[in-house]
């Protein structure tokens, strides 16, 4: 598998080829870092230190079999130290921020198993611009924005079929009739307008609903109805109440606390709890593909949050564990929620969408909704949540009226 060469690698190799205004780069193996076989990537970064820094990106050679964005691209320093240092940071988020995302693709899409010490790295140039992704949905190209590096201001990935210069348009189909497949093309535009060509995949195995409707579709005379679902979808909940969780922890804190010396903390009784919950959590997102996270309280209270952190003070030997245990729980709380397509909660909370979140091909038919009520009436609309007895496990119904209104409610 080591020799295969990641089809991120071999496609940029094949557009190179046929002229395309690709970034210059090198792709170093799992064999080269192994061996410490680092000449050639030394001579490229040695021509490439314009900017004191590079773009490390993931390159396995199983890769293709994941969606995009599973895993990761750095910045990192021009110097064989710092692909060294982004080789490993991949790898460890792959094996800690991306894990459940892989297992989630493993059980739900057929991807295979994979070795991480496997993964190479394709080193470019870092280029200052803005990020676009192309992909064509029926017979229209349509074109993301995001990461734009060159404005202060932040803005929100959006999706257009219009981009910002028409060469967008000429220059994606071009390099899909170069591939001969429908593919995912991803763009940085840099500040000068210069369009350069970092990455193509292969999307030609994914069905999008859009192009098969002529082909699977009757048109028949009419429908008699009296109501008319508009923007609608459903799906499985997980009610997430941080506060409760917290006070679970220091309720079990103070039991000690009262019985004194007579019972001194058993620190393994703490942490079943932190265990628990986190299991509940994966248990969870293995059993539902597409699933919503209902957040009653997902970050706060801060408060709770700092008397677990420092309730058994008193036992040094104890307390660092435990929180410890409580960092670390922040993590897979923060990896569960990537992995909701739906999250309902006050309007603080939203999905923070990269990229391939935003308007990658696994978000045409499922796209990430952030539905809210806002910060106003957060108790409010708790006390109501948990008066109709929403719970995990139940199944919810997300309405969206004519008035772009949501409406949630249990089925």
């Amino acid at each position: 598998m080591e020799n295969k060469l990641p089809e991120k690698a071999r496609l940029l190799k094949q557009l190179q080829k046929q002229n395309f205004n690709i970034p210059d780069f090198i792709y170093v193996s799992a064999t080269d870092f192994e061996k410490d076989n680092f000449e050639a990537l030394e001579v490229f970064l040695k021509n490439h230190r314009e900017s004191f820094k590079v773009i490390a990106r993931s390159g396995h050679p199983q890769e293709e079999f994941f969606k995009g964005g599973t895993f990761d691209s750095l910045e990192t320093y021009a110097d064989v130290a710092g692909i060294q240092y982004a080789r490993k940071k991949i790898i460890n988020l792959a094996k800690t921020a991306k894990q459940l995302t892989i297992k989630r693709q493993q059980k739900f899409n057929h991807a295979p198993k994979i070795n991480m010490d496997d993964m190479g790295v394709i080193v470019m140039p870092f280029i200052y611009g803005t990020s676009v992704m192309a992909k064509m949905i029926g017979k229209y190209w349509e074109f993301g924005y995001c990461r734009d590096r060159s404005h202060k201001v932040f803005r929100e990935p959006y999706i257009t079929n219009t981009p910002h210069d028409r060469r967008l348009i000429d220059l994606s189909q071009k390099i899909q009739d170069c591939l001969g497949y429908r593919c995912e093309i991803e763009y940085v535009v840099s500040e000068a307008g210069e369009i350069h060509v970092v990455q193509a995949k292969d999307i030609s195995h994914i069905e999008v609903l859009e192009e098969k409707k002529s082909e699977r579709s009757i048109k028949l005379d009419g429908l008699h109805r009296i109501r008319k679902r508009r923007s609608y979808r459903e799906r499985p909940v997980y009610v997430m109440n941080n506060k409760a969780f917290y006070l679970r922890i220091i309720g079990k804190c103070e039991e000690y606390l009262m019985n004194g010396e007579k019972s001194p903390p058993v620190i393994e009784e703490i942490l079943d709890i932190v265990n628990q919950y986190q299991a509940d959590l994966e248990r969870f997102a293995l059993r539902y593909q597409r699933f919503c996270v209902l957040g009653l309280s997902i970050q706060e209270p801060e408060e709770l949050y700092q008397i677990a952190n420092h309730y058994l003070d008193d036992y040094p030997d104890i307390q660092p564990i435990l929180s410890r245990s409580l960092h670390d729980n922040l993590y897979k709380i923060d990896y569960f929620l990537s992995e909701t397509d739906t999250l309902i909660a006050k309007d603080k909370f939203r999905l923070n969408m990269c990229g391939h979140d935003a308007y990658g091909i696994d978000t045409v038919r499922n796209p990430l909704w952030s539905v809210y009520w806002k910060m106003d009436k957060h108790e409010q609309m708790v006390r109501e949540i948990n008066r109709l007895g929403f719970k995990t496990g139940d199944t919810i119904g997300i309405e969206i009226d004519s008035d772009g209104k949501p409406i949630v409610y249990r089925l």
